[in-house]
């Protein structure tokens, strides 16, 4: 028999992981949370590094544009060409290989525009722009339609899924190499500091969208062209009847540029230069990974490592070449290709027969002593290479080039710096959290206000008019909704011949509302997270946030609507985001107490979802038919715009409206509580989203004050 040859088993497959793509791995677990907070300090002077650390020549953004497109062009060829002329079995190993490489950029596609836009900025035209696209990329209005969920189907479909939802999940798949998760892991950590990288998310944005769909999966796509949408995956695409992702994130560049003049455009190039720059090196290294995974050699010596240490624990009683095969296994952890030599020798393998390989065939079957240790996968990865083998191996040929490693995203660096200072009022807190970002102080004088708002909402709930039913049954909250529209409409005819209020008084309530409406969404802004966003629970809440603030348009914009009707009263007031605005005199601290607890509890949409999603209802549903109409008419009898009350009133109607959203998100939160935790479960949730409820409007009395005071305390004690 002639003497085969054994393949060099790959770089990737004998080298030890490095400590720099582990770290990418863990960034990204880190970042995919909704109530991820990236500290300032060293962290943040590593990823300035990185994104100038790109020696592509500018040329201005056109000339990026068209770099990005013609590289997109040329790198597709040589994914077209490393396919042709393969065999079927082949191919399906680069389809497999190439989906799950390009899963943590793909299921999160879109996600690094998430914090993009916040209470302080939802008045802005140039951040209007970007929440445009944003909205565009999650399929706003529909659940499980974003960019991301229309990927997922190409890995259910090819049956490699199971760590793909929720995204933490992702980092836990050892079948993606470390390196994959590292682009996806910078734009992610970039998206929880808006406030320091906006323009550089938008340029990388602008970059991703250039490129359109990744040229790595044009092989899955020939291979699997009906798979899913490949048309929705592809973020250079229009949503429907809308514009292209494209043109949206053009439009959000140049409002960006408008706004903020040239260091915009420059800061822009920068991440575009960077982003293109990264993708050229993740594309290499996977299209290096697929063409050495043509050998299946490359995929049994893999396979080999990640099992060895599983398997070096067993096995002290079998004996292959002399040594155990345990110590075999140890070894096969950093260098597989010893092992796969003498296994390919050993009576176990019969090369070029899987089907008369004792390896894969009775070890693992029903009686056999390795039953269920190798997965389907795994069984196909070693019957192809038993397949490819011709003979009794000589000798162990030498490893090919290594793959050249990750750069590092230091780890160390995710530690603060300083914890800051605490924010010394209510006013000094409004002000502080209408941002996205903060520091470890303002965070936990957040959570700890929660708590003691929660705790007082709390205080004599059973014994209070609580509108919200004792228990909520699967009918849902549709019917009662009805019912309480009726309440509110019926109230409204009863006090219709009630004296309006002054227009003194009509100002002054205006004016203390400020604070509270200029921030409208801001409840629920933890459901721009991206897979809040698009999940069936978060969908509708995102979607009225977005209608909050206009669908992108500022003549729709609530705040922008309200501020017309402030200067009608002669109040041209601070920008919102402004110290000065929180400092305003014409305010009572007073009306800084429920804004405070909305941009609070919309920094923890995971910790509070129960709570937010009651609040929700209640604001949703507090002025519909009712309170809304009296105002209107004090408005109209006062010579001022209607047009903030009128809008709310119809947008939040109980058919189709905010309010039915909001109903229908508890229902299927309780709904999917109790298929998978039971009635217990779902009886303290909805306990919770009573609070929540009633949340909006707590008890004041001393007595609900100190349970108030005392949650806190409990809060602070369990940190």
């Amino acid at each position: 028999m002639s003497a085969p040859t054994v393949a060099a088993a790959p770089s990737r497959a004998t080298r030890t992981p490095s400590t720099a793509a582990e770290a990418a791995r863990t960034v990204y677990g880190k970042v995919v949370d909704p109530e991820a907070a990236l500290p300032a300090g060293r962290l943040l002077t590593e990823i300035r590094t990185e994104l100038e650390g790109s020696l592509d020549p500018d040329g201005g953004l056109d000339a990026l544009r068209r770099r990005a497109a013609d590289w997109s062009a040329a790198e597709t060829l040589q994914y077209q060409e490393l396919r042709e002329g393969l065999a079927p079995d082949t191919r399906e190993v680069l389809v497999r290989r190439t989906a799950l490489a390009c899963a943590p950029l793909s299921l999160m596609s879109g996600a690094w525009l998430q914090w993009l836009s916040s209470p302080g900025n939802g008045d802005d035209p140039a951040v209007l722009a970007v929440l445009a696209l944003y909205a565009a990329d999650l399929g706003v209005g529909a659940p499980r339609a974003s960019r991301g969920d229309a990927y997922l189907p190409v890995l259910r479909q090819l049956d490699i899924s199971e760590n793909a939802v929720p995204a933490r999940r992702l980092t836990a798949d050892q079948r993606i190499d470390d390196g994959h998760f590292r682009l996806a892991a910078l734009l992610l950590a970039m998206s929880r500091r808006p406030d320091d990288f906006l323009p550089e998310i938008l340029g990388a944005d602008l970059c991703l969208r250039s490129v359109g769909l990744l040229p790595a999966l044009t092989l899955v796509r020939a291979e699997r062209p009906t798979i899913t949408r490949w048309d929705v995956v592809d973020p250079a695409t229009a949503r429907g009847e809308g514009r292209t992702g494209t043109d949206l994130a053009q439009s959000a560049v140049e409002a960006v540029i408008a706004r903020d003049g040239e260091e915009a455009r420059t800061r822009i190039s920068t991440g575009f230069r960077w982003a293109l720059a990264a993708l050229r090196e993740w594309s290499g290294r996977l299209h290096t990974e697929l063409t050495e995974a043509c050998d299946p050699v490359f995929e049994m010596a893999e396979l080999m490592r990640l099992r060895a240490r599983e398997g070096s624990v067993y096995h002290h009683d079998y004996a292959l070449e002399g040594r155990q095969l345990s110590d075999w296994l140890k070894e096969c952890q950093t260098d597989p290709r010893p092992m796969l030599a003498a296994l390919s020798r050993s009576r176990l393998v019969r090369p070029g027969a899987p089907g008369q390989s004792m390896l894969v065939t009775g070890l693992v079957g029903e009686k056999g002593r390795m039953f269920r240790v190798f997965s389907p996968e795994d069984l196909g990865v070693v019957r192809r290479w038993i397949g490819s083998l011709s003979g009794p191996a000589e000798g162990t040929p030498e490893a090919g080039a290594p793959l050249a490693p990750a750069r590092p995203l230091a780890l160390s660096a995710w530690r603060p710096e300083d914890g800051g200072t605490p924010p010394a009022d209510v006013r000094e807190a409004y002000h502080l959290l209408l941002n996205r970002t903060d520091t470890p102080a303002v965070r936990a004088y957040a959570r700890e206000y929660v708590h003691g708002w929660l705790g007082r909402s709390r205080h004599g709930i059973d014994d209070s008019s609580m509108a919200l039913p004792e228990q909520w049954t699967p009918q849902g909250l549709r019917p009662w909704l009805v019912d309480m529209h009726d309440q509110h409409s019926e109230a409204f005819e009863q006090g219709a011949e009630q004296e309006l209020p002054s227009r003194d008084e009509l100002i002054d309530s205006t004016v203390q509302l400020a604070p509270l409406t200029l921030i409208d969404g801001a409840w629920i802004k933890g459901f721009t997270d991206y897979e809040h966003a698009s999940s069936e629970i978060g969908h509708s809440l995102f979607d009225t946030y977005w209608d909050e603030l206009g669908n992108g348009q500022a003549d729709l914009n609530h705040p922008l609507i309200y501020r017309e009707v402030l200067i009608e009263m002669g109040f041209d007031l601070p920008p919102t985001a402004s110290r000065a605005f929180a400092a305003y005199d014409g305010f009572r601290d007073g009306s800084f107490e429920l804004p405070v607890y909305w941009l609070s509890i919309g920094r923890f949409p995971q910790t509070f979802m129960p709570e937010v999603l009651g609040l929700n209802l209640a604001m949703e549903l507090s002025g519909v038919g009712g309170t809304y109409r009296r105002a209107r008419l004090a408005l109209k009898k006062y010579g001022f715009s209607t047009r903030f009350v009128d809008i709310h009133n119809t947008v939040d109607n109980v058919a189709t409206g905010h309010s039915a959203w909001a109903a229908d998100a508890i229902d299927t939160y309780l709904s999917s509580i109790t298929a998978s935790q039971g009635a217990g479960a779902l009886d303290a949730a909805w306990q919770r989203v009573r609070t929540g409820y009633r949340s909006l409007n707590p008890p004041s009395g001393f007595r609900a004050r100190q349970a108030g005071r005392r949650a806190a305390r409990d809060a602070v004690k369990g940190r």
